[in-house]
């Protein structure tokens, strides 16, 4: 069969009516980002700010037009709220109106059959967050809980390589997706649903879009964590994640030296701006060990994450040397946690699970969990 092209995407959403029903959204202008890969349909529609929580039913139609294409795998349309240029901005609210609030946990969506929901997350790249991500969850795992990993890095996914994954998702009932599912563990990412070679050239509202599908439009199952390793920063997927998803808490991973700390703090001083709790902060490549004197290293100094989660009081969770090991089997696909069940670095994997998932059930929200490096 002929691959799906952008002109036939768009032929499509020409029978869909703009919000005023005086013209088509494709010759109204509002539909923009079309991008296809593997069969798929991604594009966004730019609609009213002062209308944007109204509108989704016009999303919700113009991805019913899309997916009767035949031949079409998956479609996954996003709202962008843009005002035009010289557009008079809305009268501010009365000083009477209280300041809009973040939903508490209790207050927002979760997901069905999903116990607590974690996300482990840092203010930088290049700490190792996904290999703590990966490897925390498999820990977690092997302490005998149900565990599920969602990529949230649309940009650049790891989940497939370092869980050895390859592959497509296969869709139940045209329209939950089943998780691919490795080691005991269920994962979802957008690198099992584009090539590798892909770029993801998007804007906020489709990045936000496609983290809210893989949560929610994913059958994960029952599980007692969902483990979502986040993109490096503070942006829209973190956003998205901490307003949208009744987090249980978050991990925030650091390396020892001031300058990965200084930006760590970032997603501290975020999460508790939006009221998530931070379970506390892993130090990665906190050491190296020399394998042929045994000697210790302290390459990126030591003991900065530690001092940093006293001094603000969160917990502190594990240091994690800097081992070749580490980097040998998550590139192999095969983490350290599973390759290597007995060995010091999956003992200090595991006892960060232990740490973290005692403090999820302590709290008692039950949700799934991010992780930031």
């Amino acid at each position: 069969m002929a691959d799906i092209t952008r002109e036939q995407v768009l032929e499509r959403l020409r029978t869909v009516r703009g919000p005023d029903l005086d013209g088509n959204i494709v010759d109204l202008g509002l539909v923009s980002d079309v991008f296809i890969a593997d069969g798929k349909a991604y594009f966004s529609i730019t609609v009213p700010a002062e209308r944007a929580g109204d509108l989704d039913p016009l999303r919700a139609a113009a991805e019913r037009v899309v997916r009767d294409i035949p031949g079409i795998r998956g479609v996954m349309a996003a709202l962008t709220a843009e005002r035009k240029a010289g557009a008079a901005a809305p009268p501010p609210p009365r000083a009477a109106a209280p300041a809009p609030r973040t939903p508490t946990a209790a207050q927002k969506a979760g997901i069905p059959g999903v116990g607590a929901i974690i996300a482990v997350a840092s203010g930088k790249g290049g700490v190792g967050k996904s290999t703590t991500s990966v490897n925390l969850a498999l820990a977690l795992a092997a302490n005998g809980l149900k565990v599920g990993i969602l990529d949230a890095d649309i940009y650049g996914p790891s989940m497939p390589r370092l869980l050895g994954l390859s592959g497509r998702p296969e869709q139940i009932g045209g329209k939950l997706i089943r998780p691919m599912e490795r080691y005991g563990i269920k994962a979802m990412s957008m690198g099992f649903l584009v090539d590798p070679e892909t770029a993801m050239i998007w804007r906020g509202p489709m990045i936000q879009s496609a983290l809210l599908q893989m949560l929610r439009e994913v059958a994960w199952g029952d599980l007692d964590l969902l483990v979502v390793d986040m993109p490096p920063g503070t942006g829209d997927a973190q956003l998205t994640m901490a307003q949208q998803v009744p987090l249980a808490g978050a991990v925030i991973v650091s390396t020892p030296q001031d300058l990965a700390l200084i930006d760590a703090r970032k997603g501290l001083a975020m999460f508790r701006k939006v009221e998530v709790p931070v379970l506390g902060i892993v130090e990665n490549m906190s050491y190296f060990i020399a394998p042929d004197t045994g000697r210790r290293y302290d390459i990126f100094g030591h003991g900065g994450a530690r001092a940093e989660a006293l001094r603000i009081g969160v917990p502190f969770l594990g240091e994690v040397p800097l081992e070749m090991a580490i980097r040998e089997t998550s590139d192999a696909g095969t983490p350290v946690v599973v390759s290597d069940p007995d060995g010091a670095s999956a003992r200090i994997y595991r006892q960060i699970a232990a740490a973290v998932s005692a403090q999820v059930s302590v709290s008692g929200r039950r949700a799934p969990a991010i992780v930031f490096e």
